[in-house]
């Protein structure tokens, strides 16, 4: 039996996705998470061999608790779930261990097909997002200047632009106020701006929020 983990911070979402796969004779749902959070604790508790992480969740984000989950389990695989299918979103995911990469437009039969494949050892992609990853070399002149911002940094950006403050993002990532503020003014600095406002016109701009998640 594959045993799963399903992370997402919707109660529709996580039960009606644990239900589907609780249909399979292969896999096995042990339990369930509504924030980065409770994964990281519960993939310590629960040993599971897949976990379904959602990517945006408020608080520690789905990048944060795939790495802090890796952490805690090498053997552990994670598959990121999340509404976004342009980069930097899966380089950065598949970059801090994620095994694989899926759009939450994906039905029953590719979740599944994902989480058999990444228990075999091999990585899954998405199709769309496979082959933006595989025309990525070719299309430069697109590229979005967030790439060029470690996965810590892309974490923060989110937290930031998500309109958490430096004291909450402090206290979800368990570092000081003063180590936050120098990673925003590292932002900052490599996307050539000089506030949050503009980050997040920046994040908006290239497709990392919606504009009404701001609104």
């Amino acid at each position: 039996m594959i045993k799963v983990l399903v992370v997402d911070d919707h109660q529709l979402v996580r039960v009606g996705t644990a239900r589907l796969l609780s249909d399979e004779s292969d896999i096995e749902v042990v339990g369930q998470a509504a924030s980065g959070e409770e994964a990281v604790e519960k993939s310590r508790q629960l040993r599971p061999d897949v976990i379904l992480m959602d990517v945006q969740m408020p608080g520690m984000g789905g990048l944060e608790a795939t790495k802090r989950c890796i952490r805690g389990n090498e053997d552990v695989k994670v598959i990121a779930v999340t509404v976004y299918e342009e980069e930097p979103h899966p380089s950065q995911l598949m970059g801090v261990g994620a095994a694989g990469y899926l759009t939450k437009r994906a039905d029953v039969s590719e979740i599944v097909r994902a989480i058999r494949t990444v228990c075999a050892g091999q990585r899954y992609i998405s199709t769309d997002v496979a082959q933006q990853l595989a025309l990525r070399p070719y299309s430069s002149k697109d590229s979005s200047p967030f790439e060029l911002l470690s996965g810590r940094e892309m974490q923060i950006t989110m937290m930031v632009v998500g309109g958490h403050t430096v004291p909450e993002i402090s206290k979800n990532l368990s570092l000081s106020s003063k180590t936050i503020n120098s990673y925003r003014y590292r932002i900052f600095e490599k996307l050539s701006i000089r506030n949050d406002v503009t980050l997040t016109k920046m994040a908006i701009k290239y497709g990392l929020i919606n504009a009404e998640a701001v609104a």
